[in-house]
């Protein structure tokens, strides 16, 4: 097994040369008052800043409860975005998402009245509680940026993001999430309790309303473009290229794996590699950008047989595969 790389660490000297001052020092800032306010989760921050950076989307698993939705509200408000509530249910329409056409008795017409998805971000909570056809609404905004409506399409805001929460698959009431919804979301994420310290400072305070000492837009919408602008030239050799089509071509030849990683799959988890360059400093992708991302962008997008655990087949592959 090859060790991993060492890990280049955010500093000014590091960074691109291509980004301005102003850009590098939102994208810090951002950063810092995440990981401050979800003190002791920065693998679990540095993987959300990663997903926006590449423009992706983000699905958090676990337990009612533990902040899932606090977070996303700290994120909006720290980017100064547009952000909008979706609570899943079984009785949730694809139009109560993507909105409906409503007759218009003075112009003889139908009017469209947008739906929450017309945001910046939609927080779809507890997704997995709605059924598969609502599920399925989502998949266009998803994938291509835009909602079609009786024939006619409609763009998304941007940047447009969409984070969902879903239960585990064991609690009641909870549908599967389908396969081809699933390879959209860039990383799959698990939040999990806070530490003793952590919890036992939230018991203290007792707020009701966390966010109330959150900045707001300490990365503005034109700066956050700026930035997932600049992560599309960051830098791709042969050797990481490489890298990524073996790891691709391990998923789909495992014994344990009955589907492996999609085309589509490798690709975003490059793209989020490539987002993982910009937060610490670089203008190139490293293998250790790829391993770092992994679980994150890949626990999600195999089916494994039988028995066998999606996040312990892929650590077991990162450990594995050779990087050169």
């Amino acid at each position: 097994m090859t060790p991993p790389l060492t890990l280049v660490k955010p500093s000014e000297e590091n960074r691109s040369s291509k980004l301005s001052s102003e850009i590098v020092n939102g994208l810090t800032r951002f950063r810092s008052e995440l990981v401050q306010f979800a003190r002791d989760k920065e693998p679990f921050v540095d993987a959300i800043i990663c997903a926006i950076l590449s423009s992706g989307h983000v699905l958090i698993e676990d337990v009612p409860g533990v902040g899932k939705t606090t977070v996303i509200k700290a994120i909006s408000r720290l980017l100064g975005l547009e952000m909008r509530r979706v609570q899943c249910t079984s009785d949730l329409l694809p139009s109560d998402i993507i909105g409906v056409e409503v007759f218009n008795s003075s112009t003889q017409s139908f009017d469209f009245h947008r739906g929450p998805i017309f945001s910046n971000i939609v927080l779809a909570d507890e997704l997995n509680r709605a059924s598969p056809r609502t599920q399925s609404a989502l998949l266009e905004g998803m994938g291509e940026g835009c909602v079609t409506v009786d024939r006619q399409t409609y763009e998304l805001p941007k940047p447009f993001f969409l984070f969902a929460s879903q239960n585990p698959s064991d609690h009641i009431g909870t549908y599967p999430l389908p396969e081809s919804q699933l390879d959209r979301f860039s990383v799959k994420l698990k939040l999990d309790y806070p530490s003793e310290e952590k919890e036992t400072d939230i018991f203290q305070k007792a707020v009701l309303d966390p966010l109330q000492t959150i900045a707001s837009e300490v990365l503005s919408r034109d700066t956050l473009l700026q930035l997932q602008a600049a992560v599309e030239s960051v830098f791709i050799s042969d050797r990481v290229a490489q890298y990524t089509k073996r790891f691709i071509n391990a998923t789909r030849n495992h014994e344990g794996i009955k589907r492996g990683v999609s085309t589509r799959g490798g690709v975003i988890w490059l793209r989020v590699a490539r987002s993982r360059a910009i937060l610490y400093g670089r203008d190139y992708v490293t293998p250790d950008d790829l391993i770092q991302a992994g679980d994150a962008c890949l626990s999600h997008r195999v089916i494994p047989h039988t028995g066998n655990d999606a996040h312990h087949l892929i650590q077991q592959l990162l450990n594995t595969v050779d990087i050169e």
